[in-house]
């Protein structure tokens, strides 16, 4: 669904898991930084509103939106970790760079994630212009980052309950 039909701040919190002892990495792109830092406060906050804590957060950064996917996957290797976020903006602008790089980070936190078997959250946003990015970064549109939170930790639940039925 297109998000100028649905805020991405709005979702069903209905039967989460407890995340008081996850590990959460939220790896955040440093190009467009305007917009991935208010996604980055999007995502923790939301994180500690559900029950994470704060030690259970780890933060990791990275040049571009095109290294999430090395990130992801160095972190997801980690026994500790149990879900990455990760957080970028790819703006269109005037060459077709934007449909390079959206495939390849889409693809591979795609493929990390299958590697894994933990939940690696495409939280990159990829807009036409700055200002449809800000509008999902916390404006009219809501924010991605909080939409991407939540999607972990509904994805936390879902692999409890798989392996708890298996």
């Amino acid at each position: 669904m297109a998000s100028t039909n649905k805020n991405l701040s709005v979702f069903s919190t209905d039967e989460l898991p407890d995340i008081s002892t996850r590990c959460f990495v939220i790896l955040v792109s440093e190009w467009n930084t305007d917009v991935t830092e208010a996604l980055f406060t999007g995502a923790y906050q939301t994180l500690i509103q559900h029950g994470a804590t704060a030690e259970n957060i780890i933060r990791g950064n990275v040049p571009g939106s095109y290294e999430l996917s090395l990130g992801a996957q160095w972190f997801a290797q980690q026994d500790k970790v149990d879900a990455v976020i990760a957080l970028g903006c790819v703006i269109q602008g005037e060459t077709k760079h934007n449909d390079y790089i959206n495939h390849a980070v889409a693809q591979g936190l795609t493929n990390v994630g299958l590697n894994t078997g933990k939940p690696v959250i495409f939280g990159v946003l990829t807009p036409n212009d700055q200002q449809q990015a800000l509008d999902r970064a916390g404006g009219i549109h809501g924010n991605k980052g909080d939409e991407a939170a939540i999607t972990a930790i509904k994805m936390i639940g879902l692999k409890e309950q798989v392996y708890s039925k298996i």
